[in-house]
């Protein structure tokens, strides 16, 4: 798939008041698939530009585009990225290596300055953040005659469920590990016994959300695998298919031990790893390694079972990263939203973009 992102950036100020704005749009037809915008407080406009881009590659990769064009009328940013010009800022260095992070998940990414009147919607978004931080009215941006109903619509109108693709999401139960609040990712650690009474818990309250199930898919751990057997056997036996993408994060040299453990013996990797999604443990992957995968896995879950209801066993990074995206959410969710052991979430996708978000974490089949 590839796709174009126009991104800008403003600073009322310089510094001052800033914003950025980025578009995703079809390479073929122009367009526009997801648009992007958000203040960023008193900055400068670099920034905001480096801001644009990064919330642009976002973007690009949330879609599961492989090939990016990147158009811009920073032509400092656009030299930067292409490598012809140093980054003599310090400022600005950070945001460069998380843009060329996000670079790297794609095939290929190309850089081209545009002047700023060919950069009109992305300049818009920019603005209308700032006007928006600032208090100011704002009205709807006009986008080109040609261009697709925005990704995720608005609306306060009840979806009709017709043409969604019901997710019921489900985290596996208890494991030796989780009762001990230890690390783990890839290590494929069994249920305990409580974790197999929390499964079938879990199993009811699934069946109670829909019968009509079309598939059940799981990560390949079998503690996610033996949770998923215990569902498919309370839907009828419907057949359970395994999807590596859907696997925990692997946290590397953290894999079984504590919180307080890890902050003993990598104070500094582990200050890092909690300020940024692009950060990986020490011989592990990162969250926006993760998100990656699970966005991937999704897509095609959506294109095979269009208007019916899939059950995914997955763990507690995954199941995150899925609920993070579908609300809209900052980094900063991640840390705030608790999982429980057999916890449920529910949400609906539309082929538009649309998603509803129906629960979050149901633990009341445990008690």
């Amino acid at each position: 798939m590839r796709v174009a992102v126009e991104a800008d950036g403003g600073s009322r100020g310089n510094p001052g008041p800033a914003g950025y704005g980025a578009v995703v749009l079809d390479a073929t037809t122009g367009d526009v698939l997801l648009e992007r915008y958000a203040s960023l407080g008193t900055t400068t406009n670099n920034v905001a530009e480096y801001s644009g881009l990064i919330a642009g590659l976002r973007a690009a990769a949330e879609l599961g585009a492989t090939r990016v064009d990147v158009r811009m009328d920073s032509k400092l940013v656009v030299e930067q990225m292409s490598g012809r010009w140093q980054i003599k800022n310090p400022g600005l260095r950070p945001l460069a290596a998380e843009a060329a992070t996000l670079v790297a998940g794609f095939t290929a990414v190309t850089f081209d300055w545009i002047p700023r009147e060919k950069n009109k919607l992305a300049d818009a978004l920019a603005n209308r953040a700032m006007d928006e931080a600032a208090g100011k009215p704002v009205s709807d941006i006009s986008l080109p005659a040609s261009s697709a109903t925005p990704a995720a619509p608005r609306s306060w109108a009840p979806p009709s469920l017709d043409k969604a693709t019901r997710l019921i999401l489900v985290r596996h139960g208890e494991t030796a590990l989780t009762k001990q609040g230890r690390y783990s990712g890839r290590g494929d650690v069994p249920l305990s016994d409580e974790g197999e009474a929390q499964a079938m818990a879990a199993a009811g309250r699934v069946a109670g959300i829909s019968r009509d199930v079309a598939a059940v898919v799981s990560s390949p751990l079998q503690r996610c695998t033996r949770t998923a057997e215990h569902i498919s056997a309370q839907l009828g036996n419907v057949p359970v298919t395994v999807m590596p993408e859907l696997i925990e994060c692997d946290f590397g040299d953290w894999e079984g031990l504590s919180f307080a453990e890890v902050r003993e013996r990598w104070p500094a990797e582990m200050d890092r790893w909690l300020d940024s999604t692009s950060v990986a443990p020490p011989g592990g992957e990162s969250f926006q390694a993760v998100a990656k995968r699970v966005r991937g896995a999704l897509a095609t879950l959506q294109s095979a079972y269009p208007s019916s209801a899939i059950v995914v066993v997955s763990h507690v990074s995954p199941i995150k990263l899925i609920l993070r995206d579908a609300l809209a959410a900052g980094d900063a969710f991640l840390h705030r939203l608790f999982l429980d052991a057999a916890g449920v979430s529910t949400m609906d996708m539309w082929p538009d973009g649309g998603i509803a978000v129906r629960s979050v974490n149901e633990t009341a089949h445990l008690r």
